[in-house]
């Protein structure tokens, strides 16, 4: 499909979520090479449109950039995840994508009072008509990721 729309941004976009959801699934030092690609791929579809998909490019990369490890494994990168999660929320600051994840990337930095902030908002994002079902399933991680950090809150008052 990205071949057939070589001025689409969105078939890339997607493109970068079957590459690292399959990355993830398969795990390990074999993963590296697909997360890599994924990556690519992701930063081209920023190139090309940083707006498309509610800034997923730009969403994706940081995401690939906080999860995978660093070196001298792997490509990850703390200091370049927050700044294209950031590049993501400026571009679509009420996506619920670009909230709930860089709300993830703040929980795994430990700061789970920062991360609610952006998981409030990213459960009051507009909807995504044809996409109920990714909708409901983000909406349960968020709703989930909400639920772990007030526990924590609760348990250091």
């Amino acid at each position: 499909i990205a071949k057939a729309h070589p001025d689409r941004a969105e078939p890339l976009v997607w493109e970068t979520i079957v590459l690292s959801s399959y990355a993830s699934a398969k795990g390990g030092l074999p993963a590296l090479d697909l997360a890599k690609k994924a990556r690519d791929v992701a930063m081209a579809a920023a190139k090309r449109d940083a707006k498309a998909l509610d800034a997923g490019g730009l969403t994706a990369v940081g995401v690939l950039y906080y999860k995978v490890p660093g070196w001298p494994i792997g490509f990850g990168n703390d200091a370049k995840a927050k700044q294209y999660l950031e590049k993501a929320l400026a571009l679509a600051p009420d996506a619920m994508g670009s909230n709930f994840f860089y709300a993830d990337f703040l929980i795994q930095q430990g700061d789970k009072k920062a991360a609610r902030v952006f998981l409030e908002r990213a459960l009051k994002a507009p909807p995504h008509p044809g996409y109920e079902a990714a909708d409901a399933g983000r909406i349960a991680e968020i709703q989930r990721a909400l639920a772990k950090t007030e526990r924590q809150k609760a348990a250091s008052n």
